[in-house]
């Protein structure tokens, strides 16, 4: 695998200041951010929970690069960010592979350089390390969604990264196989080192992956908590830490919506 880990001269380092975002919906701006400082360290999992609508998608969004229009400062290793760029990779809830290539074409895809055979070097290692090496000559229609996903993932990877960005990469998938990719990002992020960030709507996702969750409140979104999950990998999810994580997490949710909390949940 690449040493790029090792080479680095700065350490690479995700700061979120004051950062707020409007939408400009019929002449009138709807705040769909306010407020939001983060940081992120080298090497982290964060994970962003949130009711739908509260923004997470958007900040994941400018974090990427992919919407410019915002107040405040978003900046990777002390550089801001002002568009999208190599150092970012991202996986969205669709695959979005292109159904006329190949897995090794798709993953080849997302790499800036000619074919050559270093190119076909960190291909085929990208595709090992998501379990595909058998599949590079398969087309998108031919695999599972899982599958799928992993192939979107290792495009997002191919290009060695700084952060890798996923956008509810696994809501679309049925309960064991969710499970399963959640196992899969486990192994990926141990192999690689890579910092990452995942929104999601699955609680228990949150908690079985994160180093730390944060917990956004309803439109406009702010950072309502940051949750400390400082449990060892493999995590059970039936232990009484993890459920002691989970109620927390609830409670926050049960208390922005006025609901009496229920421990029975």
């Amino acid at each position: 695998m690449s040493t790029k880990h090792n080479e680095r001269k700065t350490e690479p380092r995700l700061g979120i200041e004051g950062l707020s975002k409007n939408y400009l919906v019929r002449s009138e701006a709807i705040p769909a951010l306010d407020g939001i400082d983060l940081t992120i360290e080298d090497g982290e999992f964060v994970a962003i929970v949130g009711s739908s609508g509260c923004g997470k998608s958007t900040l994941l969004r400018i974090i990427a690069g992919l919407e410019t229009d915002y107040a405040g400062r978003v900046s990777l290793a002390g550089k801001s960010i002002t568009g999208p760029g190599l150092d970012r990779g991202m996986v969205f809830q669709e695959h979005r592979l292109l159904p006329w290539l190949t897995v090794e074409q798709n993953v080849r895809f997302g790499l800036k350089t000619g074919y050559s055979g270093e190119v076909r070097k960190l291909v085929d290692e990208h595709l090992d390390l998501v379990g595909l090496s058998g599949f590079a000559n398969a087309y998108p229609y031919q695999l599972s969604g899982g599958m799928a996903q992993r192939v979107a993932i290792a495009r997002a990877l191919v290009n060695q990264p700084e952060l890798l960005l996923m956008d509810e990469p696994f809501g679309a998938l049925d309960a064991l196989t969710r499970i399963q990719m959640q196992q899969e990002v486990l192994r990926i992020r141990k192999a690689e080192k890579t910092t990452m960030i995942l929104v999601t709507h699955d609680i228990d996702e949150a908690i079985f992956l994160g180093d730390r969750v944060v917990v956004m409140s309803s439109r406009p979104g702010r950072i309502k908590r940051v949750i400390k999950v400082d449990l060892p990998h493999p995590r059970d999810r039936g232990s009484y830490e993890f459920v002691k994580i989970r109620q927390e997490i609830y409670r926050e949710f049960f208390k922005e919506a006025e609901l009496p909390f229920s421990y029975a949940i």
